[in-house]
């Protein structure tokens, strides 16, 4: 966390967004998976070949979010080239279909991410506009596919990194509630597969949805998604991460649960 001192002038509550985006959206990728029944690590296997295998890629293809996420990932952890690639892909498909909800969703989040990165250059008046825009863009997105993991997921998982790493609380608070929302929406859609998805995207879930309301000052609310980890998850580190939690005399105010599985060399 950055310290403020009295003489320094205070940031905009955006200007952390940019070191927020790259851990919400590898669990994207990781909740992704959730919407083909298939693993974290077989998910970005495919994302990665189609990547390689695509160099002029199928923009039509069911799996929009396969084509672009490699390079968004690798961009958000800081290779530019790598972002640039992504964010031209989502043009290139908006210019073929100015309602292509995936594309509209990811170039949203990209957009954010961007605005995060003028914000700590200390361009504030164009960190806005560009903020703003991509707000816009991911609303747009699900609006056009409100029933879609293709763009609940992406939307939810980069506004909870956005509002996590926010300065300002209270600005990021209906960002917040729309994250969740859009969480409690994506696991209400996988109820009846819920057991057998993988242990992976149902720990990620359930754990951004605890840390996402804790943080919304429901503590209730975060206790029982933790409960419901450690009841149905009992011999995984998700289950001791929120054990620890609900067994703490003194909770933390927030939580700050990391990633754990494929991406990060942390097994479920």
């Amino acid at each position: 966390m950055t310290r403020r001192t009295g003489n320094r002038r205070r940031r905009p509550a955006l200007d952390s967004v940019a070191t927020a985006f790259l851990p919400a959206l590898l669990l994207t990728a990781s909740l992704a998976a959730l919407s083909m029944g298939l693993t974290p690590q077989i998910g970005f296997a495919l994302g990665r070949r189609a990547q390689q295998q695509n160099a002029s890629p199928d923009l039509s293809s069911g799996r929009f979010d396969m084509l672009v996420r490699s390079d968004m990932f690798a961009g958000m952890a800081g290779d530019r080239e790598a972002l640039d690639r992504a964010m031209k892909l989502c043009e290139q498909a908006l210019i073929e279909n100015q309602k292509n909800p995936a594309a509209l969703v990811w170039h949203g989040s990209g957009l954010v991410f961007q605005a995060g990165q003028m914000f700590r250059a200390g361009d504030y008046i164009n960190g806005k506009q560009v903020i703003v825009r991509g707000f816009r863009e991911m609303d747009d997105a699900v609006a056009l596919a409100p029933e879609s993991l293709d763009t609940l997921i992406p939307r939810g998982a980069s506004l909870l990194g956005y509002a996590a790493h926010s300065g300002d609380p209270e600005r990021a608070k209906p960002r917040l509630e729309q994250g969740l929302a859009d969480y409690e929406k994506v696991l209400a859609i996988q109820k009846q597969r819920w057991s057998a998805l993988p242990a992976h995207s149902r720990g990620e879930l359930l754990s951004g949805l605890a840390e996402g309301w804790m943080r919304a000052g429901n503590a209730a609310k975060a206790r029982s998604y933790a409960q419901h980890i450690v009841d149905e998850m009992p011999n995984s580190r998700y289950a001791t991460r929120a054990k620890e939690f609900l067994d703490a005399p003194n909770p933390p105010a927030q939580l700050d649960w990391p990633c754990l599985g494929c991406h990060t060399g942390a097994g479920s």
